[in-house]
């Protein structure tokens, strides 16, 4: 059984940034893809950027590219996503999400992942 547990949301400005982070419990993280998504209220869940399991691919939503960024550190079982430049639309809970296929299907679809996080919130004020 694989737990994650988000850290890092809080209350911005838009233009400022944070850096979320997932820590994951049990053994082989280095093998797992992982994944963030975002839901805001009264909205659809939604793809926010993903990381395959080596770190030599990355995949973002057009509404985050260039202002987000996703990386691990698999000794530390540690997926981290920095957002710079934020906007009131960025205001959402943001789940991880671990995919134990590594990283090679369609890593913008909620159905590849595997186990989810509780969320943490991200409050953006304009």
């Amino acid at each position: 059984q694989v737990q994650l547990l988000e850290s890092g949301g809080g209350l911005v400005q838009a233009g400022d940034s944070l850096r979320l982070s997932c820590a994951a419990s049990g053994r082989a993280f280095s093998i797992y893809a992982m994944g963030w998504f975002r839901q805001a209220p009264g909205k659809e869940r939604e793809f926010v950027s993903a990381i395959r399991w080596s770190g030599d691919m990355t995949y973002y939503a057009a509404s985050v590219k260039g202002r987000f960024t996703i990386s691990r550190d698999n000794p530390k079982n540690t997926v981290y996503l920095r957002m710079n430049s934020l906007k009131p639309e960025d205001t959402a809970l943001y789940y991880c999400a671990l995919d134990v296929g590594g990283g090679y299907g369609s890593q913008q679809s909620e159905t590849n992942y595997d186990y989810w996080g509780q969320g943490t919130q991200v409050t953006v004020s304009s």
